[in-house]
């Protein structure tokens, strides 16, 4: 088991390094906790199944493509480092602007009103909606694809990308619930000033990765 903990939890720090970060979706979904939590638990599970898909398909493919270049495999993790820390970068220094108005998905008026049968139905359209919503995003698949090819070689069984994929989507999972109970106790109280901050360490800690993952350097010798 102890050969399947360090893959698990690069998986978790990768999925808390693509789901911390609060941006449009967080705020949705913070939103939809206000509103109704039944259906923002369904949202945050839909986001949290895009971020395993689109784990799995870089997990699966990532490390084929490093197998047929491995000569270079170093500047393959340098230029994935690369990738990720431009990521990182332009989203910090994003951050340090002021923040444009959150859109708004404002779920059918029954969704917020009704208890029974209905909000089975809005918690399933909700789950489908944020997935859609999630899905558009190119920067998580770019953000999995650079990571997974420059982990190729952690990743070369079944079980250690199948132990990755789970932490993904259990972190993913959790933080994006933590947001839906925030949403639900703290109402519109959750301050501008918080909404920063997890904003600039979900990035933090997606720069850190880049980094982990740049060494050792190429030998230029």
């Amino acid at each position: 088991m102890s050969e399947l903990f360090s893959p698990a939890l690069s998986g978790a720090v990768a999925g808390l390094g693509v789901a911390m970060p609060m941006g449009a979706m967080s705020v949705l979904l913070l939103q939809e906790a206000m509103r109704h939590r039944r259906t923002a638990v369904a949202a945050a599970a839909g986001i949290a199944a895009v971020d395993l898909g689109y784990a799995a398909l870089a997990t699966a493919v990532g490390p084929w493509v490093a197998s047929r270049v491995s000569p270079v495999e170093a500047w393959i993790r340098l230029v994935a480092a690369a990738v990720l820390l431009s990521i990182a970068v332009h989203a910090l220094h994003r951050s340090a602007r002021p923040a444009p108005a959150a859109p708004s998905a404002p779920p059918p008026p029954h969704e917020a009103r009704d208890p029974g049968g209905g909000a089975g139905a809005g918690a399933v359209r909700a789950f489908g909606r944020y997935v859609g919503l999630t899905a558009v995003n190119p920067t998580t698949a770019l953000y999995f694809a650079a990571l997974t090819t420059a982990q190729a070689s952690a990743l070369t069984t079944p079980a250690t990308a199948g132990a990755f994929l789970v932490g993904v989507a259990a972190a993913s999972l959790l933080w994006q619930q933590t947001l839906v109970a925030l949403g639900a106790f703290a109402g519109r109280r959750v301050s501008p000033a918080a909404r920063a901050w997890t904003f600039r360490l979900g990035y933090g800690l997606v720069a850190a990765y880049a980094l982990k993952i740049a060494f050792p350097l190429p030998d230029l010798t």
